[in-house]
């Protein structure tokens, strides 16, 4: 986007993992918005490419390590978040994960530690990292987290993430609730699918790619330039009457009955 509608705030950045990620595409819609922007990388394996990805909004672009199940983790983060700037405006969490055992079969065994895992990561972070924010955020601000239809209803093979993502929405609008004094807002992306690194783990994942495309009322699949836009309307000041929303962008798939 040209304009500069997010200038001179600062964003945090959770979920990257390479170019064709979600949160990537968010990242730069932000970026080239005019906001200054901070990363995290989860791991040693994903250290390079979530280096290599912000160094092309400069050199300095500061990136630290945070594993978000773990709350040393997100402390160590946030001091050294506190180290490059006295405020934050932004946030994005597009984190998820479930094991791939999970994500193949029937839902009815998904196993205990699977169940845990599921909610640990793709739901309990965003409060997790929401609290940490919430300090540096005294002039407001907004939360943008990223969902899908699965939570809200049956996606074969998307099993225990479906139920992940239904705590994570309804973990938006309580969230919404506590941080609105504040002047904080949250809410969440229902993106269409995407082919991510994370997405290729759902089994059947191509097939429903194609359903999509069949179906959708724009007989297409979503972008990540159009969820960028969407990212960076939400974390506007255009959006600043929006807060605990579901905002569904998928080619409209989401309205069709049949």
């Amino acid at each position: 986007m040209s304009q500069k509608t997010l200038e001179g705030k600062v964003g945090l950045v959770f979920g990257v993992a390479n170019k064709r990620s979600i949160a990537w595409g968010i990242a730069k819609a932000w970026a080239d918005a005019g906001a200054r922007l901070i990363f995290n990388y989860q791991g040693e394996r994903l250290k390079e490419n979530v280096e290599e990805l912000a160094a092309t909004f400069g050199s300095e672009t500061p990136v630290a390590a945070c594993d978000v199940t773990r709350d040393e983790d997100i402390g160590k983060f946030f001091e050294f978040v506190r180290e490059k700037t006295g405020r934050v405006d932004l946030l994005l969490h597009s984190v998820a994960f479930a094991p791939k055992e999970a994500l193949e079969g029937n839902f009815l065994d998904t196993s205990r530690e699977a169940f845990r895992i599921a909610h640990d990561i793709s739901a309990y972070s965003l409060v997790a990292v929401s609290r940490a924010a919430v300090p540096l955020m005294n002039a407001g601000g907004s939360i943008v987290t990223m969902s899908y239809y699965g939570a809200a209803k049956v996606v074969p093979h998307y099993n225990v993430m479906g139920v992940a993502k239904a705590a994570l929405e309804a973990s938006v609008r309580y969230l919404a609730y506590d941080l609105g004094p504040k002047k904080i807002r949250v809410n969440a992306i229902s993106a269409g699918p995407v082919n991510t690194l994370a997405a290729r783990g759902i089994s059947g994942f191509s097939a429903m790619l194609s359903h999509y495309e069949a179906h959708a009322p724009l007989k297409r699949n979503i972008t990540l330039e159009e969820l960028g836009a969407t990212g960076v309307f939400l974390a506007s000041d255009g959006a600043a009457g929006i807060t605990g929303q579901i905002l569904y962008a998928d080619s409209g798939y989401s309205v069709m009955g049949m």
